[in-house]
């Protein structure tokens, strides 16, 4: 009896820590989308201790679209929150729309009484109502003002809502999964940083980008690739430019030259279209005057 006793709890033991790192280990990237084995790490670990995770990183890195990489792969509805410099944390929750009743009121063709009608949810508030757990996209929180963090800290921790023209409150059916963007424009306050999990996406070595570009380019010839990437990581070498190219503006040039047919020979001579990578018109003259100079940007 003692003997069998101690295998079944062995086996349910052995069980128990599968049924943990199967839990632990929900997000592993996905086809269109190639993320680090540390970004997948990140998500994880705010999958399983149920916090917000916050990104930081160069734009064009891919913060934004990994919010839809994250639902896709989880099965996930996804709400999107985009920031704005004059977004409040309430916003997030929902709206009252006052001017639409008050429109609605001095023609006289609708009930205006029902002030539900009147209520539009954002993505927090979309994501409370879910009957499914849910993905939401708070995007670039560092465009609000510096309240707004601490703000939405109680809506966060709460996980409810109250609507204060009607009357009613709702408290989430599932927590979401919440995944916060910032572009580093302003610092966000420490009572916010420890309720989130943090990583930065450190911009994608050479292995790295030839992954991602096989993603969005899958037939692109091996050479013309190896020297579109030369020329790439030359150009965010060089140490004068005010914006470095970023991966998504990679992707639209490599995309731009093959449809323009171009020939890989021809990269050694000059940089075509260079409008779409390089944004400033400082950085475009300095280019130009380095191509003048017969230099490989290396």
């Amino acid at each position: 009896m003692k003997r069998s006793l101690k295998e079944f709890i062995l086996k349910m033991t052995e069980k128990l820590n599968e049924e943990k790192v199967l839990s632990f280990q929900q997000f592993e990237g996905s086809d269109d989308y190639i993320a680090s084995q540390e970004l997948q790490e990140a998500v994880n670990v705010a999958l399983l201790l149920q916090k917000p995770l916050l990104l930081k990183g160069e734009p064009g890195t891919g913060k934004t679209l990994l919010a839809k990489a994250v639902a896709n792969a989880l099965n996930r509805p996804l709400f999107t929150w985009h920031v704005k410099s004059t977004s409040k944390a309430q916003e997030g929750l929902y709206t009252y729309d006052a001017l639409q009743r008050l429109y609605d009121s001095r023609f006289n063709d609708k009930n205006v009484s029902d002030l539900k009608q009147y209520i539009k949810y954002g993505g927090l508030g979309k994501a409370f109502l879910c009957e499914q757990a849910s993905v939401v996209l708070i995007d670039e929180i560092d465009k609000a003002d510096i309240d707004f963090p601490n703000d939405l800290l109680h809506e966060l921790d709460a996980m409810t809502m109250s609507i204060y023209e009607t009357g009613e409150t709702f408290e989430a059916k599932h927590r979401p999964l919440i995944i916060i963007t910032s572009n580093n424009e302003k610092e966000l306050p420490d009572a916010f940083l420890r309720r989130c999990v943090f990583h930065f996406i450190a911009f994608p070595d050479v292995q790295q980008m030839l992954k991602i570009v096989k993603v969005h380019h899958p037939k692109i010839e091996d050479l013309l690739l190896d020297q579109l990437l030369s020329k790439f990581y030359a150009l965010r070498n060089v140490p004068q430019l005010r914006k470095l190219p970023s991966t998504s503006e990679l992707i639209d040039w490599i995309g731009v030259l093959i449809k323009a047919g171009i020939d890989p020979q021809k990269l050694a001579q000059k940089l075509p279209f260079l409008g779409t990578l390089l944004k400033k018109e400082q950085d475009l003259q300095l280019v130009e005057q380095l191509m003048r100079k017969k230099s490989d940007l290396r």
